[in-house]
């Protein structure tokens, strides 16, 4: 058997299809599918529905694909969580007019029909549907459940009770047994032209003649129905797909053909087309690949992955000065230290760091895209970063400046000391100091 498995559910039966695998191109017919047939007998059709699918999908060796044909959204709901509570999640749900239009374009059925009626007669009532063949689109539908299979068999019921031949069951029990006799009876006069049937109640007899003109009012009925669905749906058919248990009645295809003038298609096994139609849609599980992890680079690996090459202001550790740019550093502070040491201990260190202030301020005009010069008694120091080694990460280059012309340093005089790494500074020329009793200069 395949690994997909299609459903249809029915108010008085479960059935189930798988098709053959040894068959393959072959006619799509009753006997190219494995069928089963679970009466329900007052279970609730969807979980008996999940409680079948769980027994075949566990039996089964491969993972099974299954695909359920649905009637309403509200049937839809009941199977969805119905097949929750049996923990099933491998299913599709379809509707059951796609999965029977879906046998017959595969049977060649309704080859070059364009339009369609899909006349479903089964227990528990009859749907109409108009349907575009080449879209699947329903155009127009109808259901009633006053015309049904159900309803035939109280016909011949009460039939056979007014025929004097069946005593009126005194119970619902007794009254279910002879309505399951009755559609036996209406089953096997779709093959043959008279039935039998003894019973607990008396002698099931009923001819195919009495049978038809029991029913023909109620089939004229159901052709009625299909006709004015046909005008509401304002489109032109050109075939009735006749499916469901009923569908097997040889009067219900001369009934509709003669009420329609459109040609009537009646499937082998009616009942079991949208079982078999949900089997052809079910799709195949498809195992997921595996996917490998990507193995891990150690410390000899290639070159880095994308995740390594980071921006190095990300990455890059803090820079170390090197010995020369400290050694540099405290010079030119031990420098400045001894000078201003000097300019104090001789009484001129305001004068001295007043005037550099003021001739600097003359000789140099302060560009517009720096801050102005403070006087402090300690100068700034500008230390220019050590070169870096080849571990380093190199850091992002300082964005770019406009350069600024500084004019050249006025010649040193003989007043002026020039210490390197600062401005020059002029000392004073101090005056002489008279003293009475000693000769001034000059003299």
């Amino acid at each position: 058997m395949s690994s997909v498995l299609g459903v249809s559910v029915g108010a008085g039966a479960v059935r189930m299809a798988r098709p053959h695998l040894g068959n393959p191109g072959g006619p799509i017919g009753a006997h190219a599918f494995d069928l089963q047939h679970i009466a329900v007998n007052g279970h609730p059709m969807a979980e008996l529905t999940a409680q079948a699918i769980g027994v075949t999908v566990a039996s089964s060796p491969e993972p099974t694909a299954t695909a359920i044909a649905y009637r309403s959204e509200e049937h839809a709901h009941g199977i969805r969580a119905a097949m929750a509570r049996q923990q099933l999640t491998n299913y599709e749900l379809v509707p059951e007019v796609v999965a029977a239009l879906e046998f017959a374009e595969a049977t060649g059925d309704i080859r070059g029909i364009s339009s369609l009626v899909v006349y479903d007669l089964g227990s528990s009532g009859l749907s109409v549907s108009v349907v575009d063949t080449q879209t699947r689109e329903v155009r127009y539908s109808e259901r009633t459940s006053d015309i049904s299979g159900d309803y035939l068999d109280s016909l011949i019921r009460e039939q056979q009770i007014a025929s004097g031949r069946i005593a009126h069951p005194q119970d619902p029990a007794g009254l279910a047994a002879l309505d399951a006799l009755c559609c036996e009876a209406k089953e096997q006069l779709s093959i043959n032209t008279a039935v039998a049937l003894p019973s607990e109640h008396g002698l099931v007899l009923l001819a195919q003649e009495n049978f038809e003109a029991l029913i023909m009012l109620a089939i004229e009925s159901s052709a009625r129905m299909a006709r004015d669905v046909i005008v509401r749906s304002d489109r032109p058919v050109h075939g009735v797909l006749a499916i469901g248990g009923c569908a097997r009645i040889p009067l219900i295809p001369r009934v509709l053909e003669r009420w329609m003038g459109v040609p009537v298609i009646v499937p082998e096994s009616p009942e079991t087309v949208m079982a078999r139609g949900a089997a052809l849609l079910a799709r195949q599980l498809r195992p997921s690949r595996q996917v490998a992890p990507a193995p891990v680079p150690g410390p000899a690996a290639g070159p880095p992955g994308p995740d390594e090459l980071s921006p190095a202001w990300l990455s890059a550790p803090p820079k170390k000065h090197g010995k020369r740019g400290v050694s540099a550093a405290v010079l030119t502070v031990s420098a400045l230290a001894v000078v201003a040491a000097i300019g104090l201990g001789l009484g001129y260190g305001p004068q001295v760091l007043t005037r550099d202030s003021q001739s600097t301020d003359k000789s140099t005009p302060s560009p517009t895209t720096t801050a102005p010069r403070t006087t402090t008694l300690e100068p700034q120091i500008v230390v220019s970063p050590a070169p870096t080694t080849e571990s380093e990460v190199p850091a992002a280059p300082p964005p770019r400046r406009a350069a600024t012309t500084t004019p050249p340093p006025p010649e040193p005089g003989p007043n002026t000391i020039v210490v390197p790494g600062l401005p020059p500074i002029v000392v004073p020329t101090i005056p002489p100091v008279i003293i009475p009793g000693f000769p001034g200069p000059g003299q």
